[in-house]
């Protein structure tokens, strides 16, 4: 799962350099990322968030219980998705004007871009239904223990989006500013983009089918078990309205932003794109252990074996610990000279990528409480219990947009985002406490909280004496190499193999032993 989770996104990096080549980082740029992330946000809001975390368990629970082997209910449960992201996919695009003002203003200065988000919207709003596809067809493989496919399918769309961004800067000019967009290349992003996904989530059919699923449409929902499912998901889906109300008020903040200076990349692209460079461990990592382990944590609490859910869960958040805690340092060590060699091409240059960098350094050492508190929140799934990771929500999105804010009000429009992606990082440090002393009290103290607790410290210890190395040699590379051109990357490599090799050295030192966990550490 990690390799085919690695190959898509590395694959994924590739695209988003052609994107930002082809769009820039500015407010040009901003009108299509806003759009791709509306349906995406509409799809956790609609269904997703249950379909990630809490019907897992039900179709563990379906499969070992049922006399069809839950069979009837998947079918029961698949149907029901489509229906209702069917419906709200209609609606949605119907609505995308109405849907896009949420996210930005539509002001005199600001209504080119508006106007053009709302077109990418009607384009990309189908890709609400497709995502629905691609998560259930993948939670019904997850529930037979088959993980491979859903981690190596996203490939399939990042080729269809290297090649549509390609074609694009190879057969057309890219445009500096909104105003220079033309509809043909509105078209080709529109469309080309939602194919990709399509072709992504369609890709799983076959895998089901061979790993034993059988569609069939049933619409006998009523005394069925569903309302179990139904009623779990309803605090799930409370948890991703939290979490959507706390990313809609940074998406604003971040958009004005650039509005205020659209061509200088300080607003919401540099956000997302710094984001999306430092949830990649997280993806790569996180991710991957928690797809294997959701399911057999569920069998270990329906089984009243909580010894083993302990185990399994202390061992993911220290074993994942070995790779995020020093990509997190990693970050912070390296953030311009990363946003500089994966962004700084065609419509964006080092100058644009600067204010990037630096949000990538803001986020970074969040990057560990991030990745925990994702880990410790299956616990409380494992359980079937959704009342309390909502209350986690609450409490974490509450914190992002009071700091937020409070950024947007005290800071200039070109330190405001930065701010913003640090208050992001520290409202989930404070989330880590209270989802810990949550999950300690869930399981009656059997959470393995000192073990963890030596194991981080031991991590940080490395991984911040090898990144302290690592940027020091990194600052002479950037004084003394030449060519110029050649700077970024050499330095960046000279830097990461320095703190590549200190961090191993120094945790082979403290005796750190999940590092034993990693491909050749035996």
């Amino acid at each position: 799962m990690a390799a085919g989770t690695m190959v898509s996104r590395a694959t994924g990096l590739i695209r988003q350099a052609l994107q930002a080549a082809a769009l820039g980082t500015g407010l040009l740029a901003t009108t299509y990322n806003q759009a791709n992330t509306v349906p995406t946000s509409l799809y956790f809001l609609l269904i997703g968030g249950a379909l990630n975390s809490v019907l897992v368990p039900q179709l563990v629970r379906a499969r070992a219980e049922d006399p069809d082997g839950g069979a009837a209910f998947e079918q029961r449960l698949v149907t029901l998705v489509l229906c209702v992201l069917g419906v709200g996919t209609a609606l949605a695009v119907w609505a995308a004007p109405e849907i896009i003002s949420v996210y930005q203003d539509d002001t005199p200065n600001t209504h080119d871009a508006f106007e053009l988000t709302v077109v990418f919207a009607r384009f990309l709003l189908p890709q609400i239904f497709f995502y629905g596809v691609f998560s259930i067809f993948g939670q019904v493989l997850n529930a037979r223990n088959r993980f491979g496919a859903m981690m190596w399918t996203p490939v399939l769309n990042n080729v269809v989006l290297i090649t549509m961004f390609g074609l694009y800067l190879g057969l057309m000019t890219a445009p500096a500013q909104v105003s220079d967009i033309t509809g043909a290349q509105v078209r080709l992003l529109g469309i080309g983009t939602t194919i990709a996904l399509a072709l992504q989530a369609l890709s799983l059919l076959p895998y089901a089918h061979a790993a034993g699923f059988r569609f069939r449409p049933r619409f006998d929902w009523r005394g069925t078990g569903l309302r179990k499912s139904v009623n779990a998901a309803r605090w799930t889906l409370l948890f991703v309205l939290a979490n959507l109300v706390a990313a809609t008020v940074v998406t604003r903040l971040a958009s004005a932003a650039d509005g205020e200076l659209p061509d200088d990349g300080v607003g919401y692209t540099a956000y997302s794109y710094a984001q999306q460079l430092w949830m990649l461990p997280q993806s790569i990592v996180t991710v991957s252990l928690v797809t294997a382990l959701l399911p057999r944590m569920s069998r270990a609490v329906t089984e009243h074996r909580l010894g083993d859910l302990r185990a399994d869960l202390s061992r993911a958040i220290r074993v994942s610990g070995v790779l995020i805690v020093p990509a997190a340092f990693f970050f912070l060590a390296f953030g311009p000279q990363i946003a500089q060699l994966v962004y700084a091409h065609g419509a964006a240059d080092a100058a644009d990528t600067v204010p990037l960098g630096r949000m990538l350094q803001a986020f970074g050492l969040g990057l560990i409480p991030f990745s925990a508190q994702y880990l410790l929140l299956r616990g409380f799934y494992a359980f079937e219990d959704t009342r309390t990771p909502f209350r986690m929500a609450v409490w974490i999105s509450g914190i992002n947009i009071a700091l937020a804010v409070a950024c947007h009000l005290l800071l200039s429009p070109r330190w405001a985002v930065t701010g913003m992606a640090a208050a992001y990082a520290l409202s989930y440090g404070i989330g880590l406490l209270l989802t810990a002393l949550r999950l300690r009290r869930r399981t009656e103290g059997l959470l393995d909280g000192r073990r963890i607790c030596r194991t981080y410290a031991k991590l940080t210890v490395a991984a911040s004496v090898a990144g302290t190395a690592g940027w020091l040699v990194t600052r002479y590379c950037g004084q003394s190499l030449t060519p110029a051109s050649w700077t970024p990357a050499l330095s960046l490599a000279a830097g990461g193999l320095t703190m590549t090799v200190l961090y191993l050295l120094m945790a082979r030192l403290l005796r750190t032993g999940e590092l034993r966990s990693l491909p050749g550490m035996r």
